[in-house]
């Protein structure tokens, strides 16, 4: 094959994994060995951000974007007018191979249409993963993406090569993806997820008990969904999401807005992208139902079933439970300290270092690095001052918002007249 028609299969099937924004390598540990390629130390992969803020990188491709389905959503869709390509299997591992060497890589992440079959592709992405195992002895960062009913043997084979895998459920509600991929089905989604669940529970059982027992998918899986295709409020995204958690194991769900790519009379209007801020908001609320101990019920239900796009949606709580506060830092358990807007966890475990040594004040949050200009209106510490709390929720959000682009405490002295 020409250089030539390699660079511009890469151009093609590059540009349609962007779509794709699962690609997440948190939690794998696969160590160098035998003088091997590459090293997978949880770092991350291509152009994401691991937990700890570093940006790194990945070969993000598809297989191919030929496809047997016709979903609306979707760029690879079989009747949309696009360029077709598709690599070969040892053409992913050449390309991989040498985009490492060359420094510009730490890993893959691999996706692709559904051509022929779903068991047809995913032996393909398998053989990808395993080429590159046994073959070159990579030992770098693999993300595959798990096609939709493929078979369990196929998906036990994927783990044991990938670090991490991933399905994605598409569409937020089974009546949407009805809607928008008749030719699919939520089952489908569901049988790879309950394998790969299966297996990694039974992988850290034998673990205890036989050491060298073969990794399987050690960074776990994740699911991605769109958002604002098929018309979800964020209550039941979110509902979708802790579904998912509690059921299936998953490390992440992630949510990409809608981007319109062709005219379709089942979907939102040429130029109705979802704010990015909407996406941003999604975000924030899963860290608060996995890190914060907060029940998504807490944050949307059938009474407030959209996220504020003006405040965060843990301020956005707060400001509707007024009666949970203030929280005094230097008694309130942790659970309640995460909750106070402006206090990260990270801030929350050094209030509870330091108030073992002495009572903490208003300068002392300071130190530490608690958002004053919100938590404020939601706490008390060793002090005399903000002790009248009369602001109602929409005087509080005002104020927080005029001061939203201030530093730490910057306004602080000007507020605290506000408090007697």
């Amino acid at each position: 094959m020409s250089f030539q028609r390699t660079q511009e299969k890469l151009k093609i099937l590059a540009d349609a994994a962007k779509y794709d924004v699962s690609c997440s390598s948190s939690g794998s540990q696969r160590a160098n060995t035998n003088k091997g390629l590459g090293d997978a130390t949880g770092m991350g992969i291509c152009h994401s951000y691991t937990e700890d803020g570093r940006c790194v990188s990945l070969l993000k491709i598809l297989l191919t974007n030929y496809c047997i389905f016709d979903c609306a959503y979707c760029v690879t869709r079989k009747s949309n007018d696009i360029k077709r390509a598709a690599f070969k299997v040892q053409e992913v591992v050449d390309l991989t191979i040498n985009f490492y060497r060359r420094n510009y890589i730490e890993g893959l992440f691999l996706s692709s249409g559904i051509f022929k079959s779903a068991d047809y592709t995913m032996e393909r992405l398998v053989d990808v993963a395993k080429k590159l195992r046994l073959e070159e002895n990579f030992n770098g960062y693999i993300h595959l993406k798990s096609i939709p009913g493929a078979s369990d043997e196929l998906m036990r084979e994927a783990g044991l090569y990938a670090d991490r895998l991933s399905v994605n459920i598409e569409i937020p509600t089974e009546a949407g993806l009805k809607k928008l991929a008749p030719d699919k089905k939520r089952e489908d989604f569901i049988k790879p997820m309950v394998k790969v669940k299966n297996e990694i529970i039974q992988y850290k059982a034998e673990k205890k008990i036989i050491k060298n027992t073969p990794k399987f998918a050690p960074a776990g899986q994740s699911t991605q969904m769109i958002i604002g295709a098929s018309g979800e409020n964020d209550f039941q995204i979110m509902q979708t999401s802790n579904h998912f958690y509690k059921n299936y194991n998953l490390k992440r769900v992630y949510y990409s807005g809608y981007v319109p790519i062709s005219y379709d009379n089942r979907l939102p209007q040429i130029g109705s992208a979802v704010p990015m801020l909407r996406e941003n908001r999604l975000y924030q609320t899963d860290w608060l139902m996995r890190f914060y101990g907060f029940d998504v019920s807490e944050i949307l239900n059938e009474h407030h079933q959209n996220l504020d796009l003006d405040i965060d949606p843990k301020l956005s709580w707060a400001l509707r439970n007024l009666h949970e506060f203030p929280i005094d830092v230097n008694t309130a358990e942790k659970h309640m300290l995460a909750r106070i807007p402006g206090l990260g966890m990270r801030s929350v475990y050094k209030i509870l270092n330091a108030r073992r040594f002495r009572k903490l004040n208003w300068e002392h949050l300071k130190k530490i690095g608690v958002a004053l200009n919100r938590a404020q209106y939601f706490m008390v510490c060793d002090s005399n001052q903000f002790e009248k709390r009369d602001l109602t929720s929409e005087k509080i959000k005002g104020l927080i918002l005029q001061n939203s682009t201030s530093k730490y405490g910057k306004s602080l002295s000007n507020q605290l007249s506000l408090f007697g």
